[in-house]
């Protein structure tokens, strides 16, 4: 078990909601950056955790980077004076192309901000537009190319893949762009039609066909294809690190994987900040109210902003442990399963493994389980048996 913890912050505004998104964002609302930045700075002050090691800070959303510099800087002097910080800590914010420019990323980088997460999605401006994305490619370029001049070295890039009427050669477009930019980082995320979103009614009504499962498959296994060549190593299902020139592998593509999102995949303690967000430490899981309104009121009336707990027993965590962990290419280390928990996960879940074995979707050495590519295109057929 980790001994430090990853704090995350949530950021719910957005400049325009893209068709597909169904988090807890909001658009029109820039009156209330202020404000809920300095709620998120009491909340954070507030805070009455037994651990205060951090290994991770993680600005995501919405769009961070809308906020005011200043906005950003208050909350994240909050952390640094509530927590302490491990030795050159990974610190992450979220950006869309096109919402930050030259000088806000040379800000952020002075304050410490050492990752940048870009939100390009695509490398084709009819796809941008279907997602009403608010950037065009010519943005995404633009902004990648000020981040690196403003000192940023750790940069990750996101995307989706199945999108409205997009052939796997449109994919393979996108992914030679952006594997062209040598991004220390890549997320790539099969599209999710969400209930409600405004691409849920675009098809209902015809405008686009549902996405074609086959077809995404296609399109991950171009992606691991293509990645591989050029040098990035897969870490987990949706993510992959470009490997450093090392003698040990490693450590070659270690500093590159994103550690916050590491902190979730090994089912370690996290806790989260501002409207929405959640938190997993001490054997409970507890989450703030949505209302960024709610939220701010809330705080400034001396409240809590936890709007629901779960409580988190043994079985439950084990169960956790095993669907996350196998997210990842390094899989269930069985000792270290045993260490955590003081039991033989080849003997707890020794019928889930036969099935998954069988089905040819694991590989079991004496070490570990993990996925295999097959197993990867199929995860779900493996999560859903560990649920309990």
């Amino acid at each position: 078990m980790s001994e430090s913890i990853g704090l995350f912050v949530f950021i719910p505004f957005c400049k325009i909601k893209c068709t597909y998104c169904d988090f807890n964002v909001y658009a029109n609302l820039a009156r209330l950056m202020e404000p809920y930045a300095e709620a998120v700075a009491r909340e954070i002050t507030n805070h009455k955790l037994q651990i205060t090691n951090a290994h991770s800070l993680y600005f995501g959303g919405g769009t961070p980077s809308l906020m005011p510099i200043a906005s950003i800087e208050k909350i994240l002097r909050a952390l640094q004076n509530s927590f302490s910080l491990v030795s050159h800590p990974e610190i992450t914010i979220e950006a869309n192309p096109g919402n930050v420019d030259a000088d806000q990323l040379r800000a952020l980088r002075s304050l410490g901000i050492n990752r940048l997460s870009l939100g390009v999605q695509s490398f084709d401006d009819a796809m941008l537009r279907r997602l009403n994305r608010g950037h065009t490619v010519a943005d995404a370029l633009q902004t990648f190319d000020s981040a690196r001049r403003s000192g940023f070295d750790n940069l990750s890039l996101d995307f989706i893949y199945g999108l409205p009427l997009q052939s796997l050669d449109d994919w393979r477009a996108t992914l030679e762009r952006a594997l062209a930019l040598s991004p220390e980082h890549l997320s790539l995320y099969a599209l999710k039609v969400e209930e409600g979103t405004g691409l849920e009614h675009q098809i209902k009504r015809g405008k686009y066909p549902k996405p074609d499962d086959d077809l995404e498959a296609d399109m991950y296994e171009l992606a691991e294809e293509m990645l591989d060549a050029a040098g990035y190593r897969q870490y987990e299902i949706s993510n992959w690190a470009r490997k450093i020139p090392t003698s040990n592998l490693q450590s070659s593509i270690s500093n590159l994987q994103s550690r916050h999102n590491l902190t979730y995949w090994r089912n370690e303690p996290y806790f989260g900040f501002g409207a929405g967000a959640h938190s997993c430490f001490g054997g409970e899981r507890f989450w703030n109210v949505l209302s960024p309104q709610e939220y701010i009121q809330r705080v400034e009336r001396g409240e809590s902003g936890v709007a629901g707990r779960e409580q988190i027993n043994r079985e439950l965590e084990m169960a956790e442990t095993m669907l996350l962990g196998l997210r990842l290419n390094e899989g269930i280390e069985f000792e270290k399963f045993a260490q955590r928990y003081g039991e033989d996960a080849r003997e707890k879940y020794s019928r889930e493994l036969r099935e998954i074995r069988e089905l040819g979707l694991v590989e079991i050495s004496e070490a570990r389980v993990r996925l295999t590519p097959r197993g990867r295109l199929l995860s779900n057929e493996v999560f859903w048996r560990f649920l309990p």
